[in-house]
């Protein structure tokens, strides 16, 4: 397809798919003559993706490009590849190693890691951003002196396990190597809203059931 018909099947500006051509979260079209490139279905898909981090996840443009350059290494393991652009996904700020909260909370957090028996976890947590992150939150928790410790914890990190497990059986699904890990990045962006809005809504529903709507 031409870049107009790009522009049509995909909702999207011919100005801005320019734009992403030039800031490389575009792979370039193959070039027909001097001044026309043709574009397939892994363009449209590719654009779609880029749509989604950019306008619903909020990820900024030199992040999404980050995050696309390790989906497209095929240099990498399946393992290496999606770790990589996961972890190049924004993330929470950093902990404060002065905190006494947050030295609290890295001993649960690692504790909880134990307990659940995820030694890739804990083998990368001393480099994993995302580690960082529960670590930061834990510690938010604790400062409100909410009892959040490794077994308090235990039972949702199960959950999200399964959680995982689903998303990377869909993620099976799909045909090429790029696809499967563009689907685990979307996941990791946009299916969290969803999550977030389960839980909310699962919140409501438990607490009607068990105190009553009065």
């Amino acid at each position: 397809m031409r870049l107009a018909d790009l522009s049509k099947r995909s909702g999207v500006s011919t100005a801005t798919i320019k734009y992403y051509l030039r800031e490389g979260l575009l792979p370039p079209g193959r070039q027909v003559n001097a001044t026309t490139a043709e574009y397939d279905e892994d363009h449209l898909r590719r654009l779609r993706l880029v749509r989604a981090l950019i306008q619903v996840g909020k990820v900024p443009v030199a992040t999404a490009r980050e995050v696309l350059g390790h989906v497209d290494d095929d240099s990498l393991g399946r393992t290496v590849r999606l770790g990589a652009a996961l972890w190049a996904l924004p993330q929470d700020a950093e902990p404060d190693e002065a905190d006494p909260a947050v030295a609290a909370a890295r001993v649960e957090v690692n504790r909880l890691l134990e307990l659940l028996g995820w030694e890739t976890s804990r083998e990368l947590a001393p480099l994993s951003p995302v580690h960082r992150s529960l670590v930061v939150a834990v510690a938010a928790l604790r400062r409100l002196d909410y009892p959040w410790d490794a077994e308090l914890m235990a039972p949702y990190g199960e959950l999200m396990m399964e959680v995982a497990r689903r998303d990377l059986d869909f993620m099976e699904t799909h045909a090429s190597e790029a696809e499967k890990v563009e689907m685990a990045v979307a996941a990791a962006v946009l299916f969290q809203p969803v999550l977030r809005a389960l839980h909310r809504l699962a919140q409501e529903e438990e607490s009607a059931r068990r105190y009553g709507i009065e």
